[in-house]
């Protein structure tokens, strides 16, 4: 269980432009606990991480978020809380999306920030 309260942030609006409105994402924000333990059964990986994002299907999805990972990291990329915690989200989107790291992600990950004022 996590505790605290979650900035506000466009997240339907948001899914909507980057998967589509028949892309279904299940949002869960998660315990670094939880996050752990699905890291390391999932991927191998035993550690928490502050997002995890997993494909069902083509239009099923989700993204797991521990905050308090979110809100450590966000330091170190230079961000706010809720910057980082929607660079988090669209970041999973494109993932679920097909998308892979790369120049192109980070580009298209860049014009959502822009058009939802999260720069």
């Amino acid at each position: 269980m996590t505790k605290g309260k979650l900035p506000s942030l466009p997240f339907k609006r948001i899914k909507e432009k980057i998967v589509g409105k028949d892309h279904e994402v299940s949002l869960v924000f998660i315990s670094n606990s939880c996050s752990q333990t699905l890291n390391r059964e999932r991927r191998s990986k035993d550690a928490p991480a502050n997002i995890l994002t997993f494909a069902l299907s083509e239009t099923l999805g989700e993204i797991f978020i521990s905050p308090r990972e979110a809100k450590k990291d966000a330091t170190k990329f230079e961000r706010t809380y809720r910057e980082f915690l929607a660079d988090l989200f669209i970041h999973g989107l494109f993932h679920l999306k097909g998308d892979a790291h790369g120049s192109r992600m980070k580009t298209h990950e860049a014009d959502v920030r822009k058009k939802f004022h999260l720069e």
